[in-house]
């Protein structure tokens, strides 16, 4: 997410290959070339995923598909005191992917009629945004992060905003709720004017989930589940009731760039701070065949999948373009296609899935150790062996290759803090 001031994070493209702040993007190749792409070569994808481990990752799992052919993987440890391994099926919590299904859930709702779009928030949550910004902040806006509402994940957790992560531990067991999460989102300095720049903040789901409650009658959480998640027929993928992940999962190691030293395991840890905007556990598996099943249009009608695929330009702070973002997913364009997808990061999690539009093109990758560049006294981070190694592997899943490596930029979407430019926003990293 590399630019915003708040919790968020994912692969970073290497300093040599580009700018800090320019996009990671390049034209899409044409039907043909995309066509003739090599099938999946397991060898070379078993060699990326271990590299990743060998440069210090504790433990990274993956499934790719590549038309009728698919390869599942792991390497490293999902323990690193009784060196129990990662296993390709694992359950991670995904962070930020979870806003691809609350979107979905909302776009079935435009689809029946219930929900416009373009409509005012304050007309089917009065009074949640209170004055004019209410009025003038639509559900578009929310799902598309051009609403200018702040994220309130600094201030859900208070000690992040003088580099200490004492509320980390401090609120491990806090249940929070989401109308709490709005206030706090609602009060934090604005983005900007409703509409006027794509500024990514998770209370943009919060209020879409408190939305979606509304206009069904029911707990937000079992809607998604029952009518997105079980529609695409995902067999692992669940809101966690209560604080742990209930299938085979590795311990979730969080570093937040050496200030937690050694890095400590999270993955016990009450996800109501995250709740539609982040809390969903999947396995990787699930995670591939949930964009296929949206991007091939089992989940929407034309019509609203159309709407979801229609993007702003996602922006730094410098106002340079950074990506495309649509209705809760990510679009990219590479040398070797055009891709959808979303990164997701909690504390001690990092996800990543992407898909061509057919479907017959992913990769969905997770690893269990969160934020291990480390962050220089200036701000800036020291680039880990890490990132290439990751960089490398998804060129390989998606292109085939390591020529001409897409490369992942953090860009403001998912929910763990990333990288320089977010520690440059707060008070305490100017001192």
């Amino acid at each position: 997410m590399g630019h915003c001031p708040h919790l968020c994070r994912g692969p970073v493209t290497s300093a040599a290959a580009l700018p800090q702040a320019q996009a990671a993007t390049r034209p899409a190749a044409t039907p043909a070339a995309a066509a003739h792409r090599p099938a999946t070569d397991r060898a070379a994808l078993a060699d990326a995923l271990e590299a990743v481990h060998t440069a210090g990752m504790y433990g990274a799992y993956a499934a790719v598909r590549d038309g009728d052919t698919t390869w599942r993987g792991a390497a490293g440890v999902a323990d690193r005191d009784t060196g129990r391994p990662v296993t390709p099926d694992m359950e991670q919590r995904i962070g930020s992917i979870s806003k691809a299904m609350t979107a979905v859930a909302l776009l079935q709702q435009v689809a029946a009629g219930r929900l416009d779009l373009g409509a005012p928030v304050s007309r089917y949550l009065p009074g949640l945004v209170p004055g004019e910004r209410g009025d003038r902040i639509t559900v578009r806006m929310l799902l598309n992060h051009t609403s200018g509402i702040g994220d309130y994940v600094l201030y859900a957790f208070p000690s992040l905003q003088t580099l200490s992560t004492s509320s980390l531990d401090e609120n491990r067991f806090r249940h929070i709720d989401p109308r709490e999460l709005v206030r706090m989102g609602v009060q934090a300095p604005p983005t900007g004017a409703p509409g006027e720049k794509w500024s990514y903040s998770n209370t943009n789901y919060i209020i879409a989930g408190l939305l979606l409650g509304k206009l069904t009658g029911e707990n937000p959480e079992r809607y998604i589940t029952r009518n997105v998640i079980r529609r695409a027929g995902l067999r692992h993928t669940y809101f966690p009731v209560g604080p742990r992940i209930t299938g085979p999962h590795p311990k979730l190691y969080e570093s937040f760039y050496g200030l937690i030293d050694p890095p400590r395991d999270y993955s016990v840890y009450d996800m109501s701070w995250a709740g539609t905007a982040g809390a969903v556990v999947s396995t990787m598996p699930d995670l591939d065949r949930f964009y296929r099943q949206l991007l091939t249009g089992r989940l929407l009608p034309a019509a609203e999948l159309a709407e979801m695929e229609t993007t702003v330009p996602m922006t730094d702070d410098q106002g340079d373009v950074t990506g495309q973002y649509g209705l809760g997913i990510r679009r990219f364009d590479w040398g070797c296609g055009t891709f959808w997808g979303h990164s997701g990061a909690v504390f001690g999690a990092e996800t990543w899935v992407i898909s061509s539009p057919d479907g017959r093109r992913q990769m969905a990758l997770a690893y269990n150790l969160s934020k291990y560049d480390k962050l220089g006294p200036d701000g800036t981070v020291t680039p880990s062996p890490i990132d290439d190694a990751i960089n490398t592997f998804v060129a390989k899943a998606l292109c085939a290759s390591t020529t001409g490596s897409p490369g992942l930029r953090s860009a403001g979407v998912d929910l763990a803090p990333a990288h320089a430019s977010d520690w440059r926003s707060l008070p305490a990293a100017r001192r």
